[in-house]
């Protein structure tokens, strides 16, 4: 997510403000980022950022790169810093050191999003309605394609289905996801259902080290007939990422985050996805002080 090949799919909609902070000339951290007039936003065109440390780092350390962060942008005329935080899932280790340090500087908690995900180490019961679900689709043969292309899931089945449901696009076009699967080929994978070699439902896989992550998630009008969805999901997580730590279905949040999608949620929870959030802050860059009083 942070290798810059990702970030400049989409470099002409962002003026880009990342930095990189150094310790005697060793490479310490990362903060992916943009401007908007005086305002510097952990990058807008991410799902997750922050302040990105070397595992090396402790608590104080972590204090002085945010310091040294908050203090160049100030010094080159911005006003804020909104952080979005990367979710604990998605570290390899303990990493709420910047929600510390967020309520130190008094930051304010401008959202809050909740993330569906399954913890595949240790699985809760699926629900009746996933079970049910899968059953139908096995009476259906339904059959999971890994496949390399985009272009029949977006056209027939993503494009039409967010268009009618939200009059909206999916964050990325066909050509920019084609582009980034040919520099991540490993990381960004797209899985069909077919009936009858009819595509019926599909799901673009953003897969780290750690995580499976559902960026895209949609299927044809008879989905919830068939069980499309639901088989293709136990598909995943049981057989192609079942020695991934977590797989996170993703938010079902809307208006801000102020209010959740009920279905879409109980859908999620079906398989035994449970709530983790990630939080965005908003940092008055004249509380930079603040942190010099934190360590005694």
């Amino acid at each position: 997510m942070f290798d810059r090949d990702f970030m400049e799919y989409h470099q002409d909609r962002f003026e880009d403000c990342s930095l990189m902070i150094y310790k005697d000339e060793k490479l310490i951290a990362v903060l992916p980022a943009n401007a908007v007039d005086k305002k510097v936003y952990s990058h807008q065109g991410l799902t997750y950022g922050g302040l990105v440390v070397s595992d090396k780092l402790k608590l104080k350390d972590v204090a002085e790169c945010l310091k040294v962060v908050l203090n160049y942008y100030k010094e080159h005329g911005f006003e804020t810093l909104q952080l979005k935080q990367l979710p604990a899932i998605y570290s390899p280790i303990p990493n709420d050191e910047m929600q510390y340090l967020s309520f130190i500087l008094k930051a304010d908690l401008i959202k809050r999003d909740t993330l569906a995900v399954l913890n595949l180490k240790h699985k809760p019961k699926l629900s009746k309605d996933r079970i049910a679900g899968n059953k139908r689709a096995l009476k259906q043969n339904l059959v999971v394609k890994e496949v390399e292309a985009f272009d029949a899931f977006w056209n027939t089945i993503l494009i039409p289905n967010l268009n009618a449901k939200h009059e909206a696009q999916p964050v990325h076009s066909l050509q920019e996801i084609i582009s980034l699967k040919s520099k991540f080929p490993k990381n960004i994978r797209q899985f069909n259902v077919y009936q009858d070699n009819v595509l019926v439902a599909g799901t673009t896989i953003f897969e780290t080290k750690q995580v499976a992550h559902s960026q895209y998630i949609s299927g044809n009008a008879d989905k919830n007939i068939i069980g499309s969805l639901d088989f293709l999901h136990l598909h995943l997580i049981h057989e192609v990422f079942k020695d991934k730590s977590y797989f996170d279905f993703g938010i079902s949040n809307e208006n801000q985050s102020k209010n959740i999608n009920q279905g879409l949620q109980y859908w999620k929870e079906g398989f035994g996805a449970r709530t983790i959030t990630q939080d965005f802050y908003e940092i008055d860059l004249n509380n930079i002080n603040k942190l010099d009083a934190v360590f005694i």
